[in-house]
């Protein structure tokens, strides 16, 4: 029997040697070791030889399987080693070659704007605030000293979704919110975002465009103040050299009410806001005692700048998703 064994576990190790793939050494360690190999079928005749001789025999045949089990995991360590040797061989890369240039996006000049002159009025302790586009009337016409059939509705064409819900015509009913919410408390605002008015899209007009309002309220607010702050910004924006040019105007939430001018490269005054001291109306609805607080307020509309700033010729640029446009732009805003 044990030179039985012996004659087994060599044949069963010169195969072993010889197999160069792991899928056969898988095979051969199933028909050398499984139910059916001849060491099991020298264990099932271990019943048939005497009882002193079992114990040794039985001994022998799991000696023998142990140690072609440690030849089969040997072998199978050297065959991985060399499948992946020969994995890295072929899968090997060239660190010297140029990488893949991944083409990136950017924000959207108008986005860059904005965000520009957040940051500035961020500088200067303002807070930023931001309400639904779907707006009431009572938030976006009463509130602002624009009762029912005040003649003044006719300067904003609006899309109303009902009688009393409409797309906001400006960023003002953030403004209206935030001083019921302040319940008389000072104010330090700017309120960016979308509105809608009925004009029809052409060269210089969009029925969507943004806008940056502004709102301070306090007891020494001044006009001052206002213009201050107003020179103070488009020096930030169109360079430390500017000056601007307030004009009087009319608006129905502001008493007096300023239209304000660029003086532009060309030598010529150009209109980028409107502004003006917050009417004591407003003040009163909004929770205010006119005699005793005063505020101004100011809306910025960021399509107006960039077109100033950087020559763009025709607003709807900024809608088409042009990519020979956008890209004018990825390197940021220059200063």
């Amino acid at each position: 029997m044990k030179e039985q064994l012996v004659e087994i576990k060599q044949k069963i190790e010169q195969q072993i040697n010889q197999i160069q793939d792991l899928n056969d050494l898988q095979l051969l360690r199933s028909s050398a070791l499984g139910k059916k190999s001849e060491l099991q079928g020298l264990m099932i005749h271990l019943k048939d030889l005497p009882n002193d001789e079992k114990p040794m025999v039985g001994k022998l045949i799991n000696e023998t399987k142990q140690a072609l089990e440690l030849i089969f995991d040997e072998r199978k360590g050297v065959l991985e080693e060399k499948a992946l040797n020969e994995k890295l061989e072929k899968e090997q890369v060239d660190v010297t070659l140029p990488g893949l240039k991944l083409v990136t996006g950017s924000t959207h000049l108008l986005t860059q704007v904005q965000e520009d002159i957040e940051q500035f009025f961020i500088g200067l302790g303002y807070e930023i605030k931001d309400g639904p586009e779907v707006e009431s009337d009572h938030y976006n016409f009463e509130m602002l000293n624009l009762e029912k059939d005040h003649p003044a509705r006719a300067m904003q064409d609006s899309f109303y979704i009902d009688v009393n819900r409409l797309l906001r015509t400006h960023t003002s009913p953030v403004q209206a919110r935030t001083m019921l919410e302040s319940e008389g408390k000072n104010i330090k605002i700017i309120c960016p975002g979308k509105v809608y008015r009925r004009d029809d899209d052409d060269q210089t007009h969009s029925h969507q465009f943004m806008q940056i309002e502004g709102l301070v309220i306090g007891e020494s607010v001044s006009f001052a103040d206002l213009k201050g702050t107003l020179l103070a910004v488009i020096r930030h924006f169109f360079g430390s050299e500017r000056t601007i040019r307030l004009r009087p105007s009319y608006f129905p939430f502001t008493e007096p009410s300023v239209e304000v001018d660029v003086f532009s490269e060309d030598g010529r005054f150009i209109e980028v806001l409107g502004a003006g001291m917050v009417h004591p109306n407003v003040l009163k609805m909004g929770g205010y005692d006119p005699q005793k607080v005063q505020g101004f307020a100011f809306g910025i509309g960021i399509e107006r700048l960039a077109i100033l700033k950087y020559a763009v010729d025709d607003i709807r640029q900024f809608y088409t998703n042009d990519v020979r446009f956008l890209n004018q732009f990825k390197g940021g805003l220059e200063k």
